[in-house]
């Protein structure tokens, strides 16, 4: 089984940026972690980041007809407004799980919005680096 995490604008730069609220551990160890339970469970993973709209858009089509099984996206900023990219989420019939670090519903109010969520099957916030964890569980288990 393969799985694919995107993961949007500025969650490249976790560990450095705002730690009380993204938490201090880097990208890196976090990618590192993830490829490791890959492994360990016997799944192939790619992780993928971009800061770019237009290509998270390219990643998410790029899947079409593919082998992978299941998708963890981390939209970042864009969960608020980009409906193009919850177009594209929409239009693969690969299960996508949206996954954040914060809990979105108890920060600023534009934050509570995600317009990517009606797309996918599940939406985890607040769990820090665990979200993804327990997106890559979900998917395994469908």
């Amino acid at each position: 089984m393969k799985i694919l995490i995107i993961n949007g604008p500025n969650i490249n730069f976790v560990g450095i940026r705002e730690k009380g609220i993204y938490g201090t551990e880097s990208y890196e160890d976090i990618c590192t972690r993830l490829t490791d339970y890959a492994m360990q469970k016997g799944f192939e993973l790619e992780i993928w980041q971009s800061n770019h709209e237009g290509a998270i858009i390219d990643k998410i089509q790029s899947i079409y007809n593919t082998d992978v099984k299941g998708v963890v996206i981390n939209p970042g900023a864009y969960t608020h407004y980009s409906y193009a990219i919850a177009d594209a989420i929409k239009s693969i019939d690969t299960p996508f799980i949206e996954v954040h670090f914060s809990d979105i519903n108890s920060r600023e109010e534009f934050r509570r919005i995600s317009v990517t969520k009606a797309g996918c099957i599940d939406q985890i916030s607040g769990f820090g680096p665990d979200g993804y964890f327990m997106a890559v569980d979900k998917l395994l288990n469908l």
